[in-house]
């Protein structure tokens, strides 16, 4: 009889579930877990965005410079007749070669008298002038990785042997997205900067702002040495020295954008643009979308060069 009690005893014991402090006790885990899984997405962002400034961008920047070390003249330019421009050799003055110079006595040698200046050196097949945006220059003849294998300059791994100028990372709703580095001289007055830049195109807004803060220290898309591409130039008189703009959009959506088909139209009034990725769709979403798996609107960025 005994032995039954203490078995009913022991039964109502089992019954009785968690305590108040257990239940919070497992709150906290959970809550301390899913702070964990959050902070640890974030910390694998930045360090994407960390491999992706060090370990590209910035290599190169470095292969540019040596370039420029080991020939005397910037990328494409006329090592007996530079034009201190990027793809100078593909240019004419006064209709004579620039590599020549013939007739070029009669007008100054400065970038104004250069006709087919301004053309982008790529690797490879490159992209076509008005592909990511407005500001898309016409592409040269010359490829970018023949010049730096022939100058003996070692190129960033990038994606891989022939696809150094590549690289491919994943943007914050998980989507796959790629950089392609160009090099391009930039007219006088260019908003994006004058002389010669390094393109960037394939940058989610995020990274922009990550790129240009570690860049000069402003994250801002409008001064600086690293700035978006299709900026409009400032022209009225209450513009001069007025504070820049920042980098527009955000990590789930273009402001502005509208798709249509396999095109990218751009509100003129806001000059928001975005890029077209190998597949022919626009890489961004239409106004008012927020899901979680769109793709990150891209944009392109100039990077001032001091050679």
């Amino acid at each position: 009889m005994k032995q039954m009690q203490s078995f009913r005893k022991l039964g109502r014991k089992v019954q009785q579930g968690f305590t108040l402090v257990e239940l919070a006790i497992v709150l906290a885990v959970i809550g301390l877990i899913i702070g964990a899984v959050a902070i640890a997405k974030d910390v694998q962002r930045n360090a994407e965005y960390q491999k992706a400034i060090n370990k590209f961008a910035y290599q190169w920047k470095m292969s540019y410079d040596q370039y420029y070390q080991r020939t005397g003249v910037v990328v494409g330019d006329c090592q007996q007749a530079p034009t201190y421009m990027i793809d100078g050799s593909e240019t004419s003055i006064n209709s004579g070669g620039a590599c020549s110079r013939a007739g070029s006595m009669s007008v100054p040698g400065i970038p104004a008298s250069f006709t087919d200046r301004g053309r982008k050196i790529c690797a490879g097949q490159g992209y076509a002038a008005d592909t990511v945006g407005q500001g898309d220059k016409a592409l040269a003849a010359l490829n970018l990785r023949e010049l730096m294998t022939r100058a003996g300059v070692r190129m960033p791994p990038g994606r891989g042997e022939g696809h150094e100028d590549r690289f491919l990372y994943i943007d914050s709703n998980g989507n796959p997205a790629e950089l392609q580095v160009c090099f391009q001289f930039n007219d006088a007055g260019v908003a994006s900067g004058a002389g010669n830049v390094m393109v960037i195109r394939g940058l989610t807004p995020d990274l922009a702002r990550y790129m240009d803060q570690v860049i000069d220290g402003k994250p801002d898309s409008r001064e600086g040495r690293f700035r978006i591409q299709g900026r409009p130039a400032q022209t009225a008189s209450t513009e001069a020295n007025a504070p820049g703009t920042q980098w527009e959009a955000n990590n789930t959506e273009g402001v502005a954008i509208n798709v249509t088909g396999n095109s990218t139209q751009m509100n003129t009034s806001d000059k928001r643009q975005a890029v077209v990725n190998t597949s022919g769709n626009a890489g961004g979403t239409a106004t008012g979308r927020t899901f979680d798996e769109d793709q990150v609107i891209l944009l392109t960025a100039h990077w001032i060069m001091e050679q």
